[in-house]
C-alpha cells in the first residue's frame, strides 16, 4: 500500500481506490488541506468535538508550532482518509515531535484540547470497524516517519454515535462532565440548579453588586473586550498558580498567542463572531473590573469548557463570582441555541453539582515501530498509575503530600543553625 504524501505519485492511491478501500492522505500544512477540512467542517452530518474545527487547529498551529511552511513540514500532519470516490471520510490533525529519540504523534493542542477524536464526515464514517481505522494508521505512520501515536481524551461515545478509536482503550486517567441543554433558558436552569442554589446565587450576585455597584455578563463582542478578558483572566490564574507553587502554564507568550487568536475570525482579526474560542465575563459596569472569565471551544451545537478564572480578593471571592458567571454562562448558551455544554476533562466540585452526563474517556495507544512500542509501554503504565491514585483517596493524600514535599520553596536562615518557622 501506497500513501499519498504529496510528493509521492499517485499510482498508490489510484490502486487502492479500484480495490475498494479507504486511501491516506497526508498533509505537512494547513494551506494545503484548508478548503476539504472547511467543507466536511461545514457538512451538518459531520461528527467533530469543537477542537478539530480548522481554526481551532489553525490558532494553535500558528502560534506554538510555527508560521513557516519549513516550521510546519518539521512537526505538522494532518491524515486524510478518502473512500474509493475521493471523498473525505476522516481527518485527523497531529502533531509530530521528537521524545528521546522516537517520534511521538499527538493530536494537535493536545494539552489544551479537551477531546482529541478524529472528525468524521458523518456516523457511516464513524461506524468503520476500529481494527481497520487502527491499521491505516499504522501504515500511514511508516511512511510518514511516526514511531508511536499516543492519541488521549477519545471520547467512547460523541453525540451518541461510537467513536471507533475508542473502542480498545485504555481507561482515561479522568472523565469528562456536561449536560445537554434544554429547549429554553429558564427550564434548563431549573433543571441544572436546585431552587436553593439559584436563590444562594442570587444572594451573592446582590452582594457583589452592593459592594461594586452594577453587574453585567458579557461576552466579548470584539478584538479589544478579547484582550481586556484575556488579560485578566492570565492575572488572575497566575496568582492563583503562585498561591499554588505551581507552574503557570499560560505564561507562555505561544499559549497566550493561541487562545486570543482563536478567539477573533482569522479572516477578520477584529470579528469575533464564528470564532473558534469565546470568552465571556463577569464585569464590573462603572469600572470594568474583571470578577471572573470563562473561556470555551464552540461549534454552531456545542460549547466545552477550557477554562476558567475568578479574582480571589476577599472582597470579591466571597461572593462566589465564578460560579455567578457560570450560571449566567449556562443560559446564553441556551438562549442561542446550542444543544450541549460541557466543562472539560477533570474531577471539580462545581462540575458534580450541575452536569449530569460523564463522558468517558480513553487512552489510545498505537505502535508503529519497535521503538514506538518500548516508548508506549511506560507512558501506558503511568497513565494506569495516574488513574489508580485519583481513584483511591488514600494515594490521592498520599501523592498530594510527596508534591507538596518536592515543590516547598527553599528555607533561608540569616546564620547557620538559625530556626526557621
Amino acid at each position: 500500500m501506497r500513501v499519498l504524501v504529496h510528493d509521492l505519485t499517485g499510482v498508490g492511491m489510484m490502486q487502492e481506490r479500484v480495490r475498494g478501500r479507504l486511501v491516506p492522505e497526508v498533509f505537512r500544512d494547513l494551506a494545503s488541506v484548508e478548503a476539504l477540512w472547511r467543507s466536511v467542517e461545514s457538512d451538518p452530518a459531520a461528527l467533530s468535538t469543537p477542537y478539530q474545527r480548522f481554526d481551532w487547529v489553525s490558532a494553535f498551529v500558528s502560534a506554538k508550532l510555527g508560521c513557516t511552511p519549513e516550521e510546519q513540514d518539521a512537526s505538522l500532519r494532518v491524515i486524510v482518509l478518502r473512500d474509493p470516490g475521493g471523498r473525505p471520510r476522516v481527518i485527523l490533525p497531529l502533531q509530530v515531535a521528537r521524545e528521546r529519540g522516537v517520534r511521538v504523534a499527538r493530536v494537535i493542542g493536545c494539552k489544551h484540547a479537551n477531546y482529541h477524536m478524529p472528525m468524521f464526515a458523518s456516523r457511516e464514517a464513524a461506524s468503520m470497524r476500529d481494527e481497520d481505522l487502527v491499521e491505516l494508521l499504522r501504515r500511514v505512520g511508516r511512511e510518514a516517519g511516526i514511531d508511536v501515536y499516543l492519541l488521549g481524551h477519545q471520547p467512547r461515545f460523541w453525540d451518541g454515535a461510537a467513536n471507533p478509536l475508542s473502542l480498545h482503550a485504555a481507561p482515561a486517567v479522568s472523565d469528562a462532565y456536561g449536560l445537554i441543554l434544554g429547549p429554553d433558558a429558564e427550564t434548563t436552569a431549573k433543571r441544572v440548579f436546585s431552587a436553593d442554589a439559584r436563590k444562594k446565587m442570587r444572594s451573592k450576585e446582590k452582594k457583589l453588586i452592593e459592594a461594586f455597584g452594577p453587574v453585567e455578563y458579557r461576552v466579548a463582542s470584539n478584538a479589544d473586550e478579547v484582550r481586556t478578558y484575556l488579560s485578566a483572566f492570565f492575572a488572575q490564574k497566575a496568582s492563583r498558580f503562585a498561591a499554588m507553587n505551581i507552574a503557570d502554564p499560560y505564561a507562555d507568550e505561544g499559549i497566550r498567542r493561541f487562545i486570543a487568536t482563536g478567539a477573533c475570525r482569522q479572516d477578520d482579526p477584529n470579528e469575533v463572531r464564528g470564532a473558534a474560542i469565546e470568552v465571556a465575563a463577569l464585569v464590573a459596569c462603572n469600572t470594568g473590573q474583571v470578577f471572573a472569565t470563562f473561556a470555551g471551544a464552540v461549534s454552531e451545537t456545542r460549547y466545552s469548557g477550557m477554562m476558567t478564572s475568578f479574582d480571589q480578593t476577599p472582597t470579591v471571592g466571597r461572593s462566589s463570582p465564578g460560579d455567578i458567571l457560570l450560571h449566567h454562562l449556562i443560559r446564553d448558551q441556551t438562549e442561542r441555541g446550542r444543544r450541549s455544554f460541557d466543562l472539560g476533562v477533570g474531577e471539580a466540585r462545581y462540575k458534580a453539582n450541575i452536569c449530569d452526563e460523564t463522558i468517558q474517556l480513553g487512552e489510545v495507544t498505537i505502535a508503529v515501530t519497535l521503538r514506538g512500542h518500548l516508548f508506549a509501554i511506560p507512558a501506558m503504565a503511568a497513565t494506569r498509575l495516574k488513574r489508580r491514585i485519583k481513584r483511591s483517596q488514600r494515594l490521592a493524600r498520599l501523592a498530594k503530600a510527596v508534591r507538596k514535599a518536592l515543590h516547598r520553596p527553599p528555607r533561608h536562615g540569616s546564620a547557620a543553625g538559625e530556626a526557621n518557622p
